[in-house]
């Protein structure tokens, strides 16, 4: 992985949250980032970035988008069901496609977002030494 800090003569520095909600390249700010919906590409067409270290995101989005879509969709249906009280296939109805949509509508800047944030504080897998210490 390229360091951040070594490419700030070339690229100013970018604003990590704008450029990972925005799916953008973390170092220039103006190469996409993802090459599909979720599938990051292996380097920016703008600067030349290596995203190898891109794939590396995991489970971190996801959990972000259950949290989020979670509590905004409870939150919905507990008002609707205290003032309502309509019937189970009705929370159906407007329940589940409300969900898809929110949760597929926010993956894919919350996964540019923790891509973005990996590049600026130059994070990398943990390894583990000769002597058995941590290097993170």
């Amino acid at each position: 992985m390229q360091n951040s800090l070594h490419d700030t003569a070339l690229y100013p520095p970018q604003n990590p949250v704008s450029a990972g909600l925005r799916c953008r390249c973390p170092r220039c700010g103006e190469g996409r980032l993802f090459r599909g919906f979720l599938t990051p590409r292996p380097a920016c067409t703008a600067c030349g970035l290596d995203l190898a270290f891109a794939a590396e995101s995991g489970d971190g989005p996801a959990v972000f988008v259950i949290m989020i879509v979670g509590f905004i969709v409870v939150g919905l249906v507990l008002a609707v069901e205290l003032a309502y009280a309509p019937p189970i296939w009705l929370h159906l109805l407007l329940w589940l496609p409300l969900t898809v949509i929110l949760g597929l509508g926010v993956l894919r800047p919350l996964k540019g977002l923790m891509i973005a944030m990996q590049y600026r504080n130059d994070a990398a897998e943990g390894k583990i030494d000769a002597d058995g210490q941590d290097e993170a």
